[in-house]
């Protein structure tokens, strides 16, 4: 059994979480969230047996500014946030959940409709368990799927994409680097 304070040890387990929860706050972007895989993969690699960054390629931080879309805004708060966390060896992905929709298609070959939040971002995610966020602000954490599938391994379909083709291959990704993981797929 998970709860969010067992979660919260293991998201903290890894160094560079630590220092991003601590210090993105500074930086002062609205509604923002560390979030995906940085947050469960400690989770797995605890069940597993692996040391708790084991696999984490990128550390993805989501916020929320409809202000300005463009891409020179979003990449000046990139920038910033390159300098701000220069000190880090970590791959750092920063991205404005206000312009999702004006890429998505062209990335993942399907529209989406404009997102209203962060936490919107988050709820998009393949596969439900890894639907997770840490409000950096607040340390709230957001898992509109609870925690459970996550401690058990479960990779179900997002029910706000169930229809995605990519979730198995998203899940079978998954499953390669931690073969305990189930794939429950009603599709």
């Amino acid at each position: 059994m998970l709860d969010q304070a067992g979660f919260l040890r293991h998201v903290r387990a890894v160094p560079t979480n630590v220092a991003l929860l601590e210090r993105l706050p500074a930086l002062g972007l609205p509604d923002c969230y560390l979030a995906a895989g940085c947050l469960f993969q400690p989770v797995w690699n605890h069940r597993s047996g692996n040391p708790p960054g084991w696999g984490i390629s990128d550390f993805d931080i989501f916020y929320f500014d409809a202000s300005d879309v463009s891409w020179e805004a979003e990449d000046e708060v990139i920038q910033r946030a390159a300098q701000h966390f220069s000190d880090l060896d970590a791959t750092i992905e920063i991205r404005n959940q206000a312009r999702v929709h004006l890429w998505y298609e062209q990335k993942f070959g399907r529209p989406i409709a404009p997102l209203t939040s962060s936490r919107d971002g988050i709820e998009g995610f393949l596969v439900a368990c890894t639907c997770i966020g840490i409000n950096v602000d607040t340390g709230d954490i957001h898992a509109p799927d609870g925690l459970q599938d996550l401690w058990n391994g479960i990779l179900r379909p997002n029910p706000k994409t169930a229809d995605d083709p990519l979730f198995l291959k998203k899940a079978e990704s998954y499953k390669a680097r931690w073969p305990w993981l189930t794939i429950q797929n009603n599709t």
